[in-house]
């Protein structure tokens, strides 16, 4: 009688073991893909936060040209230097590139 009661007290333990491993195992996994989602999303962060301090700079640029074309002085003196227009009784010279 004490054999019978023994193998089902050791059968109960194999029973609990088994359970335990198992929901071990699947609370590994989980905690597993949830660090890797984890690290994949300091990735992205790190990346939008780079892209989003190129972004702002090239907004303070573009603001500063608005500024800057507001000027009617720096519009015109622009326009001569990139379109090459010119003043009434200048004359262009082009000079080459020196390399």
């Amino acid at each position: 009688m004490k054999k019978k009661g023994l193998r089902k007290a050791k059968r109960r333990l194999l029973f609990l073991i088994a359970i335990f491993l198992v929901l071990l195992v699947s609370v590994s996994f989980n905690i597993f893909r949830v660090w890797l989602q984890v690290i994949d999303n300091n990735k992205t962060i790190a990346t939008l936060t780079s892209k989003y301090d190129s972004l702002m700079e090239q907004e303070k640029q573009l603001k500063s040209d608005v500024n800057k074309l507001q000027d009617p002085d720096y519009v015109a003196r622009y326009a001569r230097e990139k379109y090459l227009y010119t003043k009434d009784g200048e004359l262009i010279i082009k000079m080459p590139k020196s390399e």
